[in-house]
Formats: structure tokens, C-alpha cells, sequence
């Protein structure tokens, strides 16, 4: 029996205070997707009043470096290949005693005044405990992104150097060429697994494995009949 990755409901922040500010106006939102993300250095107080004015989730808001980066919504591919991902890892985090397996939407700040929603991410015990009570994961194992259109620049660039900085592990899920990118800190080029992926946290007794075949076969539903 897979054990399901935790999907917590929005609507409330630990750090509520920054919820004081002035929301901005419904059409300011609306045309932020056009915006030259140039044109001003965003705080991460304003990211959390738009997230506030999207009760479904769609487009999801991040903010990397005073960037704000918007992601329209994703489709059923890039839905599939999300929970297929967290199932294994939760399936593997629970058995070995790790941590806990999450899934977007749930905002992370690793590092101070920025704001992410990784597709997939791993906590430690400890963090995983916190987050029973609180919304703001701030310690990763791993994150994953799955790229679905609008999202590549986010994830191959400015989060890509986020997750390098602070996450021992980054995964890029590229369905369409049925790759993995695995970025590692301070790496300039990634490895690119098209085989099986394999994760060796610290702690574990055995490794993580994935048979990439077999996973993008799932997700496109090769097979079914």
C-alpha cells in the first residue's frame, strides 16, 4: 500500500504578521504575468498578498533573488508525474526512516526573503514534525521540479541556483525527453540519467532508485488498456 504525500490547504502562514500589508488591487495581478520581472525587486510580503488573491493555486507565485517568477497552471502529464515521483519517495522516506515526502503547493524559504513551491521535496524527521503545526518548510533533503510549460526559465535558472545553494540534491524532471537532471552544490553541469535514479541520503540503510523507464512509461500511460 503506497502511503500518499502530505498536501497541506493554504490559507494560513505561521508567520501571519506579514499578512498586514495592503493587497494589491485585483487588476495589478492580473497583469503581473506580462510584467518584466526588471522593471522592480519584489518582497516577499507582496508574494504572499498575491498568493492570498489565488485561492486555487493557479498561477503559482515564487519569489528567487527579488524576482517574481509566475508559473501557469500545469497539465494532467506534468500532474501525473508530480504524485508518481512523491509516492516513490514517500514509499522509500517512511521505510527508512528520513523523513516525510511533500508536494506543491507548499511554500519553502530556504533561504531568507525568498518563497518556493517545489513540485517535490523531502524533509528531515525533525522538520517533518515541525510542519504538522507550521506552514514554512525551511530544511530540504532533496527538491524536485517537474518542467511544464512556463516553468523552464524558473527551474533551469534562478531556482536551480537557489536549490545549489541550500538542498544537497536538486532534480530537474524533464518529461518530454524523459531525462532527470541531477544538480549537486556547486556543480556546473548536471548529470543526466536516463537509466534510474538513485539517491543515497544520510542515514538510509539503502538507496533510493527509480527505473526512469518504467517511471515515464507510468506517466504517459504506456501500457494501460
Amino acid at each position: 500500500m503506497h502511503s500518499e504525500p502530505k498536501m497541506m490547504p493554504r490559507g494560513f502562514h505561521s508567520d501571519a504578521i506579514v499578512r498586514c500589508v495592503t493587497l494589491l488591487p485585483p487588476r495589478r495581478a492580473e497583469h503581473i504575468m506580462g510584467m518584466p520581472a526588471a522593471l522592480r525587486r519584489w518582497r516577499r510580503q507582496e508574494v504572499l498578498a498575491l498568493i492570498d488573491q489565488t485561492p486555487l493555486h493557479s498561477p503559482r507565485y515564487e519569489l528567487v533573488d527579488g524576482e517574481l517568477l509566475v508559473t501557469p497552471s500545469s497539465g494532467g502529464l506534468h500532474q501525473i508525474a508530480v504524485l508518481a515521483l512523491a509516492r516513490a519517495l514517500d514509499d522509500y522516506c517512511v521505510s527508512e526512516g528520513i523523513g516525510e515526502t511533500f508536494v506543491s503547493p507548499f511554500d519553502a524559504e530556504i533561504e531568507r526573503g525568498t518563497l518556493v513551491q517545489p513540485d517535490v521535496f523531502v524533509v528531515p524527521p525533525d522538520e517533518a514534525r515541525r510542519l504538522r503545526v507550521e506552514r514554512t518548510a525551511r530544511t530540504l533533503l532533496l527538491a524536485a521540479e517537474i518542467i511544464s510549460p512556463g516553468s523552464e526559465r524558473g527551474d533551469r535558472g534562478q531556482k536551480r541556483k537557489l536549490y545549489q545553494r541550500h538542498v544537497p540534491v536538486y532534480w530537474i524532471v524533464d518529461v518530454e525527453a524523459r531525462v532527470v537532471e541531477r544538480w549537486l552544490p556547486r556543480t556546473a553541469r548536471p548529470d543526466l540519467l536516463r537509466e534510474h535514479l538513485d539517491w543515497q541520503p544520510a542515514g538510509a540503510r539503502q538507496p533510493f532508485r527509480l527505473e526512469l523507464h518504467s517511471y515515464f512509461a507510468r506517466v504517459y500511460g504506456e501500457g494501460l488498456k
